[in-house]
């Protein structure tokens, strides 16, 4: 995209094609932030972690609690989601990075601007590719980092965190890898439990989680929703 039409395309996308001024009863895909939301009736001002964040509102899990007070960061692979995210999001902070498992650079399978299938995966790029989107992907080098490199590399004060949303396109379960669950211990998980054929992985979500105490107390649509038992 032209330079010069770059930042009206983005006002554009979340003011006239999205309409993030009007709030909504629920963002997401499949009414998971009805679920979340609920889960948090009582706390309004709460942190988040979005990995894979995409989009400010749509299919967005943290739109309805970041509505009500809460706050966060958002990280994605992708430039574009992070250039809405600062203009939606103010009082979150925004990164533009690839969470993994390692701290590798990597490829990165580009489809378009503002696709939800942007991925590692080159596997369920060619899968997206027949079933999904029909673009060809463009491939691109990335730094790959785990959670607590990238803490690390941009200095970040980590609060207790409440909720932790994972949608990496098929690189979910290599996102929780990289994840400290020994030093963060989210109250719940919500993650898609695919693997890079886009076959839901119920079991071995459920028992890598397991060993950190979570268990998974909903499933909705594709999404597994984990909950931290202290007493397990």
């Amino acid at each position: 995209m032209i330079k010069l039409f770059y930042k009206p395309y983005l006002y554009y996308n979340l003011f006239i094609r999205h309409k993030i001024q009007n709030k909504r009863s629920t963002y997401s895909q499949f009414q998971e932030d009805l679920f979340i939301n609920n889960f948090f009736k009582d706390k309004s001002n709460g942190f988040y972690i979005d990995i894979g964040c995409y989009h400010p509102v749509k299919y967005s899990n943290t739109a309805l609690i970041y509505n009500k007070g809460w706050s966060g960061i958002n990280i994605d692979l992708n430039q574009t989601s992070i250039d809405l995210f600062n203009i939606a999001r103010k009082r979150d902070k925004n990164i533009c990075a690839a969470i993994s498992n390692n701290n590798q650079l990597a490829e990165f399978y580009f489809d378009h601007l503002l696709s939800p299938v942007n991925t590692l995966s080159k596997e369920f790029s060619d899968l997206s590719y027949k079933n999904i989107s029909r673009n060809k992907y463009i491939k691109k080098s990335i730094q790959k980092f785990t959670f607590e490199k990238l803490i690390e590399k941009f200095n970040l004060k980590i609060p207790n965190i409440d909720f932790l949303n994972v949608d990496a396109e098929a690189h979910d379960f290599e996102v929780l890898e990289g994840f400290n669950f020994d030093k963060y211990k989210p109250k719940i998980i919500c993650v898609e439990l695919y693997d890079t054929k886009l076959e839901l992985k119920e079991e071995k979500f459920k028992d890598y989680l397991t060993s950190f105490k979570y268990s998974l107390i909903k499933k909705i649509g594709p999404n597994g929703i984990f909950c931290y038992k202290s007493k397990f």
